[in-house]
């Protein structure tokens, strides 16, 4: 067997082999939202559920190994750090602190990631989206 053959057996041999690796893709049942106004509800929803939320849309890579890891993993940081379905469980205070946070990586650019954008384009924030959030209170 020649030995590009061979490697290309192997290759999906592996690839084969890493779609056994479990991943966790869940919704858990809790989707009360932030209680936003509904301009900044329909922002947020459009650019931020996805991974900062309970309302996941889980799209077909997100079943494909190895990019199954990685956005199980960004949307598990995600709400680890920010999820929008537990924000009317936070104190006033704390919830104060977490929109000022939100909007300043808004405000940086840094939200959404740049990475994100380009298989989820609606996702893209323009001024008139950012000016939106910052409504947010």
């Amino acid at each position: 067997m020649p030995r590009f053959v061979r490697r290309l057996v192997i290759a999906l041999v592996v690839l084969l082999a890493i779609q056994l690796v479990p991943v966790t893709r869940d919704n858990p049942p809790d989707r009360r939202g932030p209680a936003a106004p509904p301009q900044v509800e329909a922002v947020l929803k459009r650019a931020c559920y996805d991974c900062h939320s309970n309302e996941t849309v889980w799209p077909w890579y997100s079943h494909v190994a190895p990019m199954s890891w990685l956005v199980a993993y960004d949307v598990h940081q995600g709400r680890k750090h920010f999820n929008l379905s537990d924000f009317q469980d936070l104190s006033p205070e704390t919830a104060a602190k977490v929109r000022a946070k939100a909007i300043e990586e808004v405000e940086a650019g840094e939200m959404p990631l740049f990475f994100y954008v380009p298989l989820h384009p609606a996702a893209k924030l323009t001024d008139a989206d950012k000016a939106v959030i910052k409504t947010w209170k």
